[in-house]
């Protein structure tokens, strides 16, 4: 299953993007980061079937290992792609909303969406390799 990541705005030379890179190297799943401009431009057209996860401040908050759950849950199930969308600093449209499989929120707490891309990274990092059984992610 292709874990891919959709986010709006560049993220560029920075901090945050090397955390991003540091993650993304290390998955072992298949994946793919599309960028787009923070305004406009077109979302590629999804795969079936495909899974559609909103990053949202109204999204529930998820374990680690709740994320690693579903995600074992959707492969298992065939799904093709599981695509996990950030949005503009607006959010997203209701009608995102509302046809998205999951809104996932990273607390309550506002992260700047360059830091929430990296945690996002992190934690597909961290679900895959609790999956595969390797020790990055410590249970309990």
């Amino acid at each position: 299953m292709l874990l891919h990541i959709i986010a709006r705005g560049k993220i560029g030379r920075s901090p945050e993007g090397e955390l991003v890179e540091r993650y993304l190297k290390r998955l072992t799943w298949p994946h793919k980061l599309t960028e787009l401009p923070d305004r406009g431009g077109t979302v590629p057209l999804a795969p079936s079937p495909c899974v559609t996860v909103l990053l949202d401040e109204r999204g529930k908050a998820l374990a680690s290992s709740e994320l690693a759950e579903k995600l074992d849950k959707w492969r298992d199930a065939g799904t093709r792609e599981c695509r996990f969308v950030l949005g503009a600093a607006d959010g997203h449209e209701d009608a995102e909303r509302a046809s998205a499989d999951l809104l996932l929120s990273f607390g309550a707490a506002t992260w700047p969406h360059l830091l929430a891309r990296a945690m996002l990274a992190e934690q597909l990092y961290r679900a895959t390799s609790w999956l595969a059984g390797h020790p990055y992610h410590r249970q309990g």
